[in-house]
């Protein structure tokens, strides 16, 4: 391989490490308790919701209600039909079911939910808006 050849390798192998590092971070979303509940055609669903520093969830719609506690960090939430809101933690938010919404991590700090919804059953938990 001659010097040249050889730089050019470095700059690619260079970039090739930089598109990795670059990538977008990833919202975690874990189901930690499902069950049928008292109410027909319908599941409790709880999970926790992990949410990096410039991460979105992008906006989505739940077959389900959703009722959100915010454990950890500071995060910016759009509802459809309302204004965008920061919530905190020690915040609580309900989102109708079908609604479109989006969690976006503007801040430094990881963001933490937990969430419960009441789900119609056998349809999938998360619906992304195209």
């Amino acid at each position: 391989m001659n010097s040249r050849s050889f730089a050019v390798s470095l700059v690619l192998l260079g970039c090739t490490t930089f598109a990795v590092a670059d990538e977008a971070p990833k919202v975690q979303r874990n189901v930690v308790l499902k069950e049928d509940i008292a109410v027909p055609d319908r599941e409790g669903i709880m999970a926790k919701v992990d949410i990096p520093p410039g991460a979105t969830e992008g906006q989505h719609t739940h077959p389900a209600d959703a009722f959100i506690f915010v454990l950890q960090g500071a995060v910016e939430q759009e509802i459809a039909g309302k204004p965008t809101v920061t919530l905190k933690a020690g915040d609580v938010v309900h989102i109708p079911a079908n609604t479109v919404h989006c969690a976006t991590n503007k801040g430094t700090e990881l963001v933490k939910f937990a969430v419960v919804f009441v789900a119609e059953k056998g349809k999938p938990l998360t619906t992304p808006v195209k």
